[in-house]
């Protein structure tokens, strides 16, 4: 079994926000942090971590982010103020 991570990164509060998935959450958003590939967080400098949710499974998260594609807006924001209501960038806390 591989642990998965679903993950909502943003370039401001209340900004842009991309939802992904990985296997390696630090790795995966200092990516982000360095732009290290070009698309669609390069191109809206989505750098922070606002939001994350740990899946024991990679195939568990992979589901629950194609829900999550489908979400509105608003659902996603209400997410991530319950769990992170001053939009700080969470990627000192995974570290």
């Amino acid at each position: 079994m591989n642990a998965g991570w679903l993950y909502i990164v943003t370039n401001k509060p209340r900004g842009v926000l991309y939802t992904g998935v990985t296997s390696d959450l630090e790795r995966r958003i200092w990516e982000h942090r360095n732009h290290i590939y070009r698309g669609f967080t390069d191109s809206y400098n989505c750098t922070r971590l606002v939001w994350y949710e740990d899946h024991g499974d990679i195939t568990d998260a992979i589901y629950r982010e194609k829900q999550m594609k489908h979400w509105k807006r608003e659902w996603k924001i209400r997410l991530i103020e319950e769990m992170n209501p001053e939009w700080q960038d969470l990627y000192e806390t995974i570290m």
